[in-house]
């Protein structure tokens, strides 16, 4: 099946406004931490043979405090990352203006690394040498390995933010509801949130869904039956 037009409008609006990254990683780790970490509260709790308000008490203060928490430093790493691309331009900027007969070399070396050479190579360097802001980026790609894509920070806390806070209270829902047999409940649905996680991951992979979903459903297990272990020995 083809993933995208090629007629010369679709390339020409596809590349000149590439995606990035996109918000796949932040999401995955949000959902996954969310799910993780609530529900091994609730383990813990529960093995303690604390009684439900305590574990919806516990559970609702990790989901806001630890939701916001993941959010603000995936905000302030992704800034940082943003802050050094930032910084890196300048430094290409600088040398440039100072250097331009070595930053010139350094284009036509990576564009030999790119397969060019001879008349092609030398028309080439002096072609991207002629606009400043493609000399830039050529720059900062060849010889940093930066994207040409900026991350948003802002974006980025959100998506961990709103991912942790919808697969975290998943573990909660039985016993915010009251439901009898709340643990047993929850232990089932936070399975199938780590297995749903794991699953909808291999969409951007080239795992089959079942065994990214079971991945993930193995990590998430480990993790919870830790913190009932845990909570098993505090009980009265």
């Amino acid at each position: 099946m083809q993933d995208h037009g090629h007629s010369h409008e679709e390339i020409a609006a596809r590349v000149g406004a590439p995606q990035g990254r996109g918000h796949l990683r932040d999401v995955v780790y949000g959902a996954i931490d969310g799910s993780v970490t609530t529900f091994a509260i609730v383990a813990g709790v529960a093995g303690a043979g604390l009684s439900p308000f305590v574990i919806v008490a516990l559970g609702l203060a990790n989901v806001l405090a630890d939701g916001f928490s993941m959010a603000a430093g995936n905000f302030s790493g992704t800034k940082a990352e943003l802050d050094d691309i930032q910084r890196l331009r300048q430094v290409e900027e600088r040398h440039i203006a100072r250097y331009p007969d070595g930053e010139r070399q350094e284009v036509r070396e990576i564009l030999a690394r790119k397969g060019l050479s001879g008349r092609v190579l030398e028309e080439a360097t002096e072609e991207i040498c002629g606009d400043r802001e493609n000399w830039i980026q050529l720059m900062l790609e060849g010889e940093y390995g930066l994207a040409g894509v900026d991350p948003h920070p802002m974006r980025a806390a959100l998506a961990t933010f709103a991912a942790f806070l919808v697969a975290g209270m998943v573990p909660l829902m039985p016993f915010v509801l009251g439901l009898e047999g709340a643990f047993a409940l929850s232990s089932w649905m936070t399975g199938g949130v780590f297995f749903a996680i794991g699953a909808l991951k291999s969409r951007w992979s080239l795992a089959p869904w079942w065994r990214s979903g079971l991945e993930t459903l193995a990590i998430g297990g480990v993790a919870a039956g830790l913190a009932y272990v845990v909570g098993t020995l505090f009980s009265m």
